[in-house]
């Protein structure tokens, strides 16, 4: 994917989301998840790309 395309591509992510509000965006980034687990295939880079998502992200503390 070119610098471009994933610029486009970003783009149409945050309009959706946008346009879904809040109260959908969870609901909307779990689909969308699944269906890029299922067409990425592999369960290595799958596991990557999670720890890369995460990476940074700190838990909520307890209270």
């Amino acid at each position: 994917m070119t610098d471009a395309e994933l610029d486009a591509v970003y783009t149409r992510l945050c309009q959706t989301l946008t346009t879904l509000g809040e109260p959908q965006a969870n609901l909307f980034l779990a689909r969308f998840s699944l269906l890029a687990l299922v067409q990425i295939g592999d369960e290595a880079t799958v596991q990557r790309l999670l720890d890369a998502a995460a990476q940074g992200l700190e838990p909520p503390a307890k209270p």
